[in-house]
């Protein structure tokens, strides 16, 4: 198991989990916030669609192909 922090709250997924998978299993499921303020989640699963952006350890990143890791700060909102 992994343990990392979506939003300033502690989760724990198992290792191999995206990113993705710990916004479902630990957050609310959705990645960003768009301009028009409803928030978005991600939709394609692969890396096209961009819906899945989020702030990892301060950079910006598909959750859909980032890998989780121990410690990892994961941000979904500005």
């Amino acid at each position: 198991m992994i343990d990392l922090t979506l939003d300033g709250r502690p989760v724990r997924v198992a290792a191999g989990s995206t990113v993705a998978a710990a916004l479902a299993i630990g957050g609310d499921g959705t990645s960003r916030t768009a301009v028009g303020g409803a928030r978005r989640a991600p939709l394609c699963g692969m890396g096209i669609c961009q819906e899945c952006r989020v702030t990892v350890d301060g950079v910006r990143r598909l959750a859909c192909q980032t890998l989780c890791a121990p410690g990892m700060q994961v941000e979904t909102r500005p």
